[in-house]
């Protein structure tokens, strides 16, 4: 990042923050995981509060592996999150399934964007500041249930 383009991405960060925090995630965190072909719910702990963090985002699961593209990289919360406590869960389908989160800051994040869902990808190259590549190893259980689901 160039030092002019520096306060223009975190510009277009805050404005896309605000957009998702009060407008799009609140909408979509409604049918996260429920609906076929809709974005899927993350829930990570909280690094400061150890309480349950949920964000609709969108990838794809390949085998036993979720992949997702974060479109602000290590300043979403989301991923200090999961960077603190790796252990996270992804209700897909209506299950919820348990894994292990993985940063891959060597991945390119544009050819991953490729590989998943269009519109997801076309909304993270459009609104995305610092893309980095995120893929969760899914335990062998596949799913699991409890009394946090919902």
């Amino acid at each position: 990042m160039t030092e002019k383009s520096a306060p223009r991405q975190r510009r277009k960060k805050a404005i896309v923050d605000v957009f998702q925090r009060y407008v799009a995630n609140p909408v979509v965190r409604r049918i996260a995981g429920r609906v076929p072909g809709a974005a899927v719910l993350l829930e990570t702990t909280g690094r400061t509060s150890g309480q349950p963090r949920r964000n609709p985002v969108g990838g794809r699961r390949v085998g036993d592996s979720f992949w997702l593209v974060s479109e602000h990289g290590r300043r979403s919360q989301y991923v200090k999150n999961l960077m603190a406590e790796p252990r996270v869960r992804l209700l897909m389908r209506g299950r919820w399934h348990t894994g292990i989160a993985h940063v891959l800051p060597d991945d390119d994040p544009q050819a991953r964007l490729r590989a998943l869902p269009r519109g997801n990808s076309a909304a993270v190259r459009a609104l995305g500041t610092s893309l980095l590549t995120i893929r969760v190893d899914l335990d062998g259980d596949g799913a699991m249930g409890g009394s946090r689901d919902g």
